[in-house]
């Protein structure tokens, strides 16, 4: 194991190794689900399932990409089933992207896999898991803008479609 002196300059190299894991942890998770997905359109998924129906601007801002950028991804999870756009409820010239029943399932099927894996790395180094660890770690997190689990879960429960909504999804989609 590497050792680093404390510093900032120490600490970019453990976030830059410690990245590289989570990147790397994430591909073997997607790798796993059928059909080939990236991460920046997992990513997509992720931020439609926590936030629900979303305008393509709007995903494309919070992916800090190109609208255009944004626009090309989507069209390439509609083809593969994933999202589908909608018209708004509440103004009908708007256009959102929500989630398929299938685009959820693989969003549940790489959360599933990859907390396995987290679980079972954070148990093998039991050891280090320090409070000041876990403060440092979150504190990170929050300042790149992820919300805590518990906020993430919540998000995730309260778009999550009624069995009404779904199979209106999948019989728009067929």
């Amino acid at each position: 194991m590497q050792s680093f002196d404390s510093g900032p300059s120490d600490a970019v190299q453990a976030l830059m190794l410690a990245s590289r894991a989570f990147v790397a942890l994430t591909a073997r998770s997607l790798a796993s689900v059928e059909g080939e997905i990236t991460v920046p359109q997992f990513r997509t998924l992720v931020v439609l399932a926590v936030r629900g129906p979303q305008r393509s601007v709007d995903i494309a801002d919070e992916l800090r990409v190109n609208p255009s950028t944004g626009t090309r991804m989507l069209d390439r999870l509609i083809r593969k089933g994933l999202v589908r756009r909608t018209r708004s409820a509440t103004d009908r010239r708007v256009v959102q992207v929500r989630l398929t029943p299938t685009g959820r399932s693989v969003v549940e099927q790489v959360l599933t896999l990859r907390r396995a894996e987290l679980e079972r790395l954070a148990a093998e180094t039991a050891d280090l898991w320090q409070p000041a660890v876990t403060e440092a770690l979150t504190a990170f997190a929050q300042a790149v803008g992820e919300v805590s689990e518990h906020d993430w879960w919540l998000g995730w429960d309260a778009h999550r479609p009624d069995a009404s909504e779904s199979d209106e999804i999948e019989a728009a989609a067929t």
